[in-house]
């Protein structure tokens, strides 16, 4: 039986997070694993529901994600928790709390996310028009480690996918999905990120 692990994507608000964690979700299904995905605006909904944005609100939020995707975690199941989740202590509690933790970074410039922000919430947030806007009027701390970092103002979501799959395969959370989709070089780059933080 396949172990469960928890894949958690952190960047700001309209980084790519759901998405990609809509495309790694389907993919795992494809492959006969069961996962659950957690995702920040949902879980505010029901898990979170009366909590603010303060700091002490936000790091209750996602201490409660985390604490669900440890439960998911060690009863095999693989969690993919997105959510802005912007400071790095708080992410670090959780990696050491679940274990099987891969992180994400959805790194993306501000002006690529003021461009695609159907609300126009970065623009009141640059005006001073919204108080505690993550990444303009309130911190976005970048992890250090993250296991994978994807730009996604310049990379198609289906090859960052690709590149997260490959990367739990190489780690051995995850069996081969047969057909590559990608090349010598995307898997080399790969591999020299998995040295770096000591995995292989």
């Amino acid at each position: 039986m396949a172990k469960g692990f928890t894949l958690w994507f952190t960047g700001l608000s309209g980084a790519g997070k759901s998405t990609l964690a809509g495309l790694v979700k389907d993919a795992l299904l494809e492959r006969g694993m069961k996962v659950e995905v957690l995702d920040g605006d949902v879980v505010r909904q029901n898990l979170s529901k009366g909590l603010g944005f303060s700091k002490e609100d936000r790091d209750t939020n996602i201490r409660r994600i985390g604490f669900v995707c440890h439960l998911l975690t060690r009863n095999d199941v693989v969690a993919i928790a997105a959510a802005i989740s912007p400071y790095k202590v708080i992410r670090d509690e959780n990696r050491a709390l679940i274990g099987r933790f891969v992180e994400v970074y959805c790194q993306c410039d501000i002006g690529t996310l003021t461009a695609r922000d159907p609300k126009g919430l970065y623009e009141k947030a640059l005006r001073g028009e919204i108080a505690n806007f993550t990444g303009v009027s309130d911190p976005y701390e970048p992890p250090a480690n993250a296991e994978v970092i994807v730009d996604t103002a310049k990379e198609d979501p289906a090859a960052s996918a690709q590149r997260i799959l490959r990367t739990l395969e190489e780690m051995g959370y995850i069996p081969s999905g047969g057909e590559r989709g990608y090349s010598d070089e995307e898997e080399e780059t790969i591999k020299q990120r998995l040295r770096e933080l000591g995995y292989i």
